[in-house]
């Protein structure tokens, strides 16, 4: 055996472990899934081939289409939220700003925390009278003041940005340190005219039933709504670790040969930055996809909280078939919705190839 040959050797013991692992865990789990969405199986009994029953029965189960709907349009709106977000704040965090390394830390700390424990805090703020109901009482209640608060910050952050390009280039019109500024400056204002009470306070009580409900708003149930808030708000921070990643991999040139040629920043933004990203938004975005398909654990941690039908998805589905309450599992059918949903994972990723978001630059 020459020495080529042995580092062959080598190198194939070293990915020894994870082929395993993937054969094991992958492969064989897939495989027997396959095997098992054509069978009647409870766990107990033995396996009895039925063919293409499951996948007729759950064709024409009503919780089925439910869940199908519920979960291409949770992922719709999250992934597209989420990508659209993170590439905002990647692009903010990368500007000319004072402690950048500290805001981009503030802006990461959501996604360190586990999905149940966010799951638990936002379960309790969207309780009938929890923070939520609060604040959305306290918006409509003090609407006027709030409406001045933002004008008035609005005012501030421009005037100190534009002041700011007047001595050196690259102040992003979102700076974290203007906007402290402002958001004091405003809160002073604004305090200053409750004080005189120059405009009026209304006092409305109601209640919200953010979870328990079956209502649906646009095509997604109201629950699921506020559980794409959270998804959005724990997922955007690690993308925007992928977009400032590749906003820093864009050669300056690319920039000031933009620049020369007259392209302002929005230019620059649309021609330079965003077809430089496109491989890094073609993995954005298939993570998003795939993470919003596979959506299990909030719903399942919502429990009783709200009712099946307003926040049942697919890997819900198949769980609920699999270890149902208070009747036998349905492997078979759990299996089926599996496979069904492996392969509607698959083919949105191609399509979104084919829609033009590739893992190549687009130059």
């Amino acid at each position: 055996m020459n020495q080529r040959q042995r580092d062959h050797v080598v190198g194939y013991l070293f990915v020894l472990p994870f082929l395993i692992s993937l054969g094991t865990f992958f492969l064989y789990a897939a495989v027997r899934t396959l095997i098992f969405s054509f069978t009647d199986y409870n766990l107990f009994n033995t396996p009895a081939f039925i063919g293409l029953s499951n996948y007729v029965a759950m064709l024409r189960d009503s919780m089925f289409t439910l869940a199908l709907s519920n979960t291409l349009a949770f992922s719709l709106i999250v992934t597209v939220s989420q990508t659209i977000l993170a590439l905002l704040l990647a692009v903010m965090v990368n500007g000319v700003i004072k402690a950048r390394g500290f805001w981009r830390t503030v802006f990461y700390l959501p996604s360190i925390m586990s999905s149940a424990a966010m799951t638990l805090i936002f379960l309790w703020l969207f309780q009938r009278q929890g923070l939520m109901t609060e604040l959305v009482q306290f918006v409509v209640n003090a609407r006027w003041y709030i409406a001045a608060f933002l004008a008035i910050f609005l005012a501030i952050q421009l005037a100190l940005v534009f002041n700011a390009r007047r001595r050196y280039d690259g102040v992003s019109l979102a700076d974290p340190v203007f906007a402290t500024v402002a958001l004091g400056g405003a809160i002073v204002a604004t305090y200053l005219l409750r004080l005189g009470a120059l405009l009026p306070v209304y006092d409305e009580q109601f209640l919200i039933s953010w979870l328990n409900t079956q209502a649906r708003v646009l095509f997604l149930p109201q629950t699921l709504w506020s559980v794409a808030l959270m998804n959005v708000f724990t997922t955007v921070p690690t993308l925007m670790l992928l977009f400032l990643a590749g906003l820093q991999s864009i050669p300056v040139a690319l920039y000031e040969a933009a620049e020369l040629d007259g392209a302002g920043r929005v230019r620059q933004f649309l021609y330079v930055t965003v077809p430089s990203l496109t491989p890094v938004t073609f993995a954005v975005v298939t993570l998003g996809i795939i993470g919003t398909l596979q959506m299990f654990d909030q719903v399942a941690i919502l429990g009783d909280a709200a009712p099946l039908q307003s926040r049942i998805t697919l890997a819900f589905y198949i769980y609920a078939n699999a270890f149902p309450e208070g009747a036998a599992s349905r492997i078979g059918m759990s299996s089926a919705a599996a496979i069904l949903l492996g392969v509607l994972t698959l083919i949105i990723v191609y399509l979104q190839r084919a829609l033009g978001i590739s893992d190549k630059v687009d130059r």
